[in-house]
């Protein structure tokens, strides 16, 4: 089933001109083919435009404030994106819950403003509001847009971070209530959602596979050298989401193989232990279009993630990356990493993930490697907004539909 003829609104966290992997986006691409689609990009606020100025992303939108840009790109005939006209106060660092909602509220109106000059463009009158996880600034859209259904979109926790724990603990909850039907990419997700609205669905993720080109995976140059086995690691280097003792564990249990780790650090990573390790290899930041020339040439993937409640109901695009070439994966278990129990190597602690590293090295071969592939090629977006669409439209009021716009 195909949600279709609809105009639909999507805010988050994500922008449109983000360089890495993205749900959000791919959703919308997916929408509308069938659908128009208003994609909006979080507003600049005032600490990032004063710390990030000479960031060209950062300032495009300083010149779209002022006037010296078109705020609208249209990426097809079915979807446009918006970039906001409006500067919103930086107010994280208010302790106070109630002053901290009053200026909320106050950003909140200044972005729908902008959001409804562009409603206004573009004729949209009836129309559905996605929100990606963006639990501050579009805390109040509902009630400043009133669409005909508003959506909320949970794919990560992110209340375990600190900069969303301190007023998202108690605005999340607020925020899953009041929508009209909340959608998660994890069973946790959806558990955690449906503790404040019964109208929680667990629907599929998908892949963005359009980069894998398999006659074009040369290996890359800075891999050129470095012994095999590698066992490589592609994403961000983060101590929130990664197990850099675990890292380190493998490191040293296995001197033979090349531990390659490809994506930028953090301040714990950069300044590791593991900078000193001979068979350790950090490689920096890579393009996107990159990512699978280096899985290519990976003999084992990683995912050493740390079990906290930022990763426990996390679903690690990653995987489907690593098994879409038939990789052997060794990953830490969560809750959510049981849906790959058939695919993926699942380690409890590090002797364990040693353990199946060994395991894996021994037993890969050709057939695994196509189960491996055909799985990860099953988790396409089109079968996951399918999903998505079935659970939109149990909740959609029959009258009102708009035309049907096609591809």
């Amino acid at each position: 089933m195909k949600l279709k003829g609809r105009d639909i609104i999507i805010v988050g966290q994500q922008p449109w001109d983000v360089e890495i992997g993205s749900n959000c986006k791919n959703i919308a691409l997916e929408l509308s083919k069938y659908n128009r689609i208003l994609y909006v990009n979080a507003p600049l606020d005032r600490i990032t435009k004063i710390r990030s100025k000479k960031d060209p992303k950062i300032e495009k939108r300083i010149h779209i404030i002022k006037n010296k840009e078109n705020s609208f790109e249209q990426i097809h005939d079915n979807l446009w994106v918006l970039y906001p006209d409006v500067l919103l106060e930086s107010i994280n660092w208010i302790r106070i819950s109630s002053l901290f909602s009053f200026f909320n509220l106050i950003n909140n109106r200044k972005f729908s403003k902008a959001i409804l000059k562009a409603l206004d463009k573009l004729k949209f009158t009836k129309y559905l509001l996605f929100n990606d996880n963006d639990i501050f600034r579009s805390f109040y859209l509902k009630e400043l847009l009133k669409p005909d259904l508003s959506i909320y979109y949970i794919r990560d926790n992110m209340v375990a971070t600190p900069y969303w724990r301190r007023h998202g603990k108690k605005l999340e909850p607020k925020l899953i209530a009041k929508s009209d039907l909340v959608l998660s990419n994890s069973e946790y997700l959806r558990m955690y959602s449906a503790k404040y609205n019964k109208n929680s669905y667990f629907v599929a993720q998908g892949c963005d596979f359009e980069l894998l080109n398999k006659s074009n995976l040369t290996q890359p140059e800075d891999l050129n050298g470095i012994i095999t086995p590698i066992i490589g690691y592609f994403g961000v280097l983060t101590t929130l989401r990664l197990d850099i003792d675990l890292i380190q564990y493998i490191a040293e249990a296995f001197p033979e193989c090349s531990i390659v780790l490809v994506g930028p650090e953090d301040e714990i990573f950069r300044k590791s232990i593991l900078h000193t390790f001979k068979n350790v290899f950090f490689l920096g930041k890579k393009a996107p279009e990159e990512i699978f020339k280096y899985i290519k040439h990976f003999d084992i993937c990683i995912n050493p993630q740390l079990v906290n409640d930022l990763t426990i109901g996390n679903y690690p695009r990653k995987i489907d990356e690593y098994l879409a070439l038939g990789k052997p994966v060794i990953a830490t278990w969560t809750e959510t990493m049981e849906m790959f129990a058939a695919y993926v190597y699942l380690a409890r602690d590090h002797a364990m993930f040693g353990s199946m590293i060994r395991q894996a090295l021994l037993e890969d071969n050709i057939n695994m490697r196509k189960v491996r592939e055909d799985f990860a090629f099953s988790h396409n977006w089109t079968d996951a907004v399918d999903t998505i669409s079935q659970s939109i439209e149990k909740h959609l009021p029959n009258e009102n539909r708009a035309f049907d716009y096609g591809t």
